[in-house]
Formats: structure tokens, C-alpha cells, sequence
């Protein structure tokens, strides 16, 4: 049937993309996607069919006669990161912390501009700063009324966006590992560090991602569904809708020990950043045996290295906890119980939507839909310098379909470079392959089957749907920006001009929605608590 209908291909990720917006239930659009999937890999068999379901379940922790290491090391670290939260939480380490954070950042931009600087500093992975950035900055901006949504939408626009412009991040290995044939094969007298450099300088969704961020931080910007949130927010002090799956999100009668100290979550969470950079550079090291930065990333265990730095946080958060409440009659062995039960239970939504987006994602490939769509570029006929706006579009619609960007990399990445190759067009292969990291992170960006996008919103205590809709129109305007951009680059063959258009208009644009949509009016700074706040505060 996928044969003789490839367009088929495209309908699992829409019908699961499409549900998740509209009904809000994510599990069930989920789940419908994964089977839809299931019923076109098996030509519609009912036995097949669930072959290939368990199948796809079964990959996520046994691939090729050995442990899936990838993906079971993210769930456990995603589980130990919900335990470290309760009882970093439960020896009042997360109100002691917010309370003298409230003392220095003062205002609500400060507080909104905390987690845009954390991410910008932790560009190592996307994986580890959509994690941690959250968990660290929610004290800060549910103390200053700031909406769920939005730290989200800056966790997220920081991830991804930052570590796709760093060659010395883990993204940048993989990127220079399938740059390096391309740029071999090519007419280019560039290195491979060069070339990326030059190809990051293109890739104007990620610059116009982070100009986003800049300008929603410095002016208050708040677009469509954003608005509503911030708008709650400030006025009813709930930073997210009441009766929202919440994923990372405590329970609300969790016993919190009073006073505690701040000391009890910056070690765990100062353990958790030097123990997965201590992973990074073992696992790297050992791996490629050398210490340069490119090859020790490159060979990098960066899952593995997420439970290395899990491990002395988790000793380090339970220490605090016993030494804390061993004079506080309100805390025991049962209430130790259940802190390991609430922080697993917290996690458990977070844990539930990746294992479904990992089985759509390997039905999906094994339906060829990035193949489809890859072909779509090979296919076309279109002048060389237009190939630049068309494998960002593509590269677009292949992550977003896919919800992965390191996918569409890995596939439409050497099919661009082919091409430009073959049409001995070495002036515009840099910007090509630019186009592709930008289309693919844009995509992503805008995905609700995207596991950082899942991670971003867990890590941030956001409903997965809530965040994907309030970050649309920012990732709209970026992308707009972009195409923009790369229409200047086409018919001008130059990569600053390009640059500057991409920059410009995502400027304009959001300044104009700016004009259509004041700022709203900030509440005055208050002690008060926000009433869905963590318990701890």
C-alpha cells in the first residue's frame, strides 16, 4: 500500500500531531498515531499489526541483541531527576533557594531572564539543558508570577537553537561526523571546523530563535496563547492551568520541612551539572583517546553521562533530607517512602509520552516518511541557488512529521550535499547544508512528538500541548524570518545579506505583533505565593 500510496507516509504524524492540538490529550493522539503507523508498516494485517507494536516498544530497551542504552539511560535519569526534585523539595531546599533568589532577583524580568542566560551558558546538550534549566529557574518565576509557558518556551528556545550553533557540544560531533564526507567530496578547501562555523552562520532559524528570545526577554512580548498564560498568571497568581497534566509536577500535600536550607538544592543541582561534564569528558576521552574538545565530544557517552551526574545529586538531595528533617516528628520512613513514590509519580506523564513519540518516531521511519520527503528534494528540478529556502522547508516538514532533528540531519543532510556536489555549485554547498540544520531544528522546535520538546515542558512543569501552542508563534515568526533570509541569499548568493534580511524581519514582525498586542501590565512584586505553585514555596 505505502508502495503504491507513499503519501500515506505522512498520515500517522499528522493524525497524532493534529489530535494532540486539538483534543489536548496527548497520550490518546499518541497512541492513535503509533497505531496508524503500526497498520500501514503491516499493510493493514491485525496480526502484523501487533508484531510491529510490540516491536517498536521492545527497541526502546533492546535494540540489536543488546540494551538500548539511549533511551533507557534518559528514562531513568528523567525518573531520578523527579525523586531528586521531591526531596530537594521536602527538605525545604527549593523554598530556602527561592526565598534568597527572591532577596536578589527582584523584578519579573529577572526572573524571566534567568532561565534565557541558564540556557545559553548549558549549550553542551539540549537533552541536559532542557532538564535542568526548568527545575532550577521554576522557584524563580513562580515566585515572580511568571507562567509556566513561557519558561518553557525559553527553555526550549535555548536548547536546541544554542547547542545547534556550538561545534563543542554533542550536536556538533554529530554534525561534523556527516559534515565530513560532504565537505571531502566537494570543491571546498575549507576545514571541517570551518565549515561548520561557516554553515552555523546560515543557519538563520536558529539566530532568529534566539532573537525571539532576546526580545520577549527585553520588551515583554507575549503573542496569541502566551498572552492568556502570562495574563493568569499575573493576575491570579497560577502560573498553569488548574487540572493540567503537569508533568515534574509534586503533589500538593508533600510534607515541606521548615526552615530549610538553599544549600540543599544548589549542591544536588551543582553535582548534577560537574558529574554529567565529568561523564562527558571521561566517556570521550576514553572512547577517542585524545583530549581535544571535537574528538572527545564526538565519542562522547552523553546518556551515560546524564547517570553520572544523577547519581552523587540523588546521594547528595537524600543527605540533605535526612540530616534536615531528623528532628521534625512530621517526617519518618513513610514519609521518606513516599517521597521516592511522588517523585517517580511526577515523572510518570513525562515517561508515558516519550515511550509513545519513540514508537511513533520508529514506525515512522520504518515507513519511510523522511525517505519520502528527501526524495522530494532529489526530485526536484528547481534552479540550484533556490535548493537553499526548498531543503529548509523540507527539512522542516521532515522533522516536524518525524519529531526529530538529529533524523533529518542524518538523511537529508548528504542528500543536499550530493546535489550541490553534483551541480559543482561549492559556493552555495555551505549554506545548504546551514538551511538543513535550520529547518531540521525548526521543525523540531514546533513538534509535539519532539522528545525535547517533551523534555523542555517536563523539565519546566508545563503541559506538553499548552507549550507547543503558546511557542507556535514564536516559532512562526522565526520561521518566516528564515525563509525570508534564505529568498534574500538565493537572489542575492550572499549569506550576510541573507543574515541581516532573516534578522530584520524577525525584528519587524515581532515588534509589529508587539504593537497589535501591548505588553500586559505587570502586577507589582509581591511575597504572596502563587496558589499552584510547588508546595514547597
Amino acid at each position: 500500500m505505502i508502495d503504491d500510496y507513499p503519501l500515506l507516509t505522512l498520515l500517522p504524524p499528522v493524525l497524532a500531531i493534529g489530535l494532540a492540538v486539538t483534543t489536548r490529550k496527548v497520550l490518546l493522539s499518541l497512541g492513535l498515531g503509533v497505531v496508524s503507523a503500526a497498520l500501514l508498516v503491516a499493510d493493514l494485517s491485525p496480526v502484523d499489526t501487533l508484531e510491529e507494536l510490540w516491536s517498536a516498544f521492545a527497541q526502546i530497551f533492546w535494540s540489536d541483541g543488546e540494551l538500548n542504552t539511549t533511551y533507557v539511560y534518559i528514562l531513568i535519569f528523567t525518573l531520578a531527576l523527579g525523586v531528586i526534585t521531591a526531596f530537594v523539595s521536602m527538605s525545604g531546599g527549593t523554598r530556602a533557594f527561592a526565598d534568597w533568589a527572591h532577596e536578589r532577583i527582584r523584578t519579573r524580568r529577572g526572573a524571566i531572564a534567568l532561565p534565557a542566560a541558564l540556557g545559553g551558558a548549558i549549550f553542551v546538550d539540549d537533552y541536559f539543558n532542557a532538564l535542568t534549566v526548568g527545575q532550577v529557574s521554576r522557584p524563580i518565576t513562580d515566585r515572580h508570577r511568571v507562567s509556566r509557558a513561557k519558561l518553557t518556551y525559553l527553555v526550549d528556545s535555548t536548547s536546541a537553537p544554542v547547542a545547534v550553533l556550538m561545534p563543542f557540544s554533542s550536536w556538533g560531533a554529530y554534525i561534523l561526523g556527516i559534515f565530513t564526507p560532504i565537505i571531502a567530496a566537494s570543491a571546498l578547501t575549507v576545514s571541517d571546523l570551518g565549515a561548520y562555523v561557516r554553515a552555523a552562520a546560515a543557519n538563520y532559524y536558529a539566530w532568529a530563535a534566539l532573537l525571539m528570545v532576546v526580545l520577549v526577554v527585553a520588551l515583554n512580548v507575549d503573542l496569541g496563547p502566551m498572552r492568556r498564560e502570562e495574563r493568569r498568571a499575573l493576575e491570579e497568581g497560577r502560573t498553569f492551568e488548574p487540572g493540567d497534566d503537569i508533568p515534574g509536577q509534586l503533589s500538593e500535600d508533600l510534607p515541606v520541612h521548615r526552615p530549610g536550607a538553599k544549600r540543599a538544592l544548589v549542591v544536588p543541582f551543582a553535582l548534577l551539572v560537574l558529574g554529567v561534564l565529568a561523564g562527558i569528558v571521561w566517556s570521550g576521552v576514553r572512547a577517542s583517546g585524545s583530549w581535544a574538545p571535537l574528538d572527545l565530544l564526538a565519542d562522547a557517552d552523553v546518556t551515560w553521562s546524564l547517570l553520572v551526574g544523577a547519581a552523587p545529586a540523588l546521594l547528595a538531595a537524600l543527605y540533605y533530607y535526612s540530616r534536615d528533617t531528623a528532628s521534625n516528628p512530621k517526617f519518618g520512613r513513610s514519609t521518606f517512602g513516599r517521597g521516592w513514590w511522588e517523585g517517580l509519580r511526577s515523572m510518570w506523564p513525562a515517561v508515558s509520552i516519550l515511550l509513545l513519540a519513540w514508537m511513533l518516531g520508529s514506525l515512522i521511519d520504518s515507513l519511510g516518511t523522511g525517505e519520502y520527503l528527501g526524495g522530494l528534494v532529489e526530485d526536484s528540478s528547481l534552479p540550484t541557488e533556490w535548493l537553499v529556502p526548498v531543503v529548509f522547508l523540507v527539512a522542516l516538514a521532515m522533522a516536524f512529521a518525524t519529531g526529530t532533528s538529529w533524523g533529518s540531519f542524518g538523511l537529508l543532510l548528504p542528500i543536499a550535499g550530493g546535489i550541490v556536489n553534483a551541480v559543482e555549485a561549492p559556493e552555495l554547498l555551505l549554506p545548504v547544508l546551514g538551511a538543513v540544520l535550520a529547518g531540521a531544528v525548526a521543525g523540531d522546535h514546533a513538534s509535539p512528538i519532539s522528545d525535547t520538546t517533551i523534555l523542555s515542558s517536563t523539565g519546566a512543569g508545563c503541559n506538553v500541548i499548552t507549550h507547543v501552542t503558546t511557542q507556535l508563534p514564536y516559532v512562526a515568526v522565526a520561521v518566516v524570518a528564515a525563509t525570508a533570509g534564505y529568498c534574500g541569499l538565493a537572489l542575492t548568493g550572499s549569506t550576510t545579506i541573507g543574515f541581516v534580511v532573516t534578522m530584520v524581519v524577525g525584528a519587524v514582525v515581532l515588534l509589529g505583533a508587539r504593537r497589535l498586542s501591548p505588553p500586559l501590565d505587570a502586577l507589582p512584586d509581591s511575597d504572596s505565593e502563587p496558589r499552584d505553585a510547588e508546595p514547597a514555596y
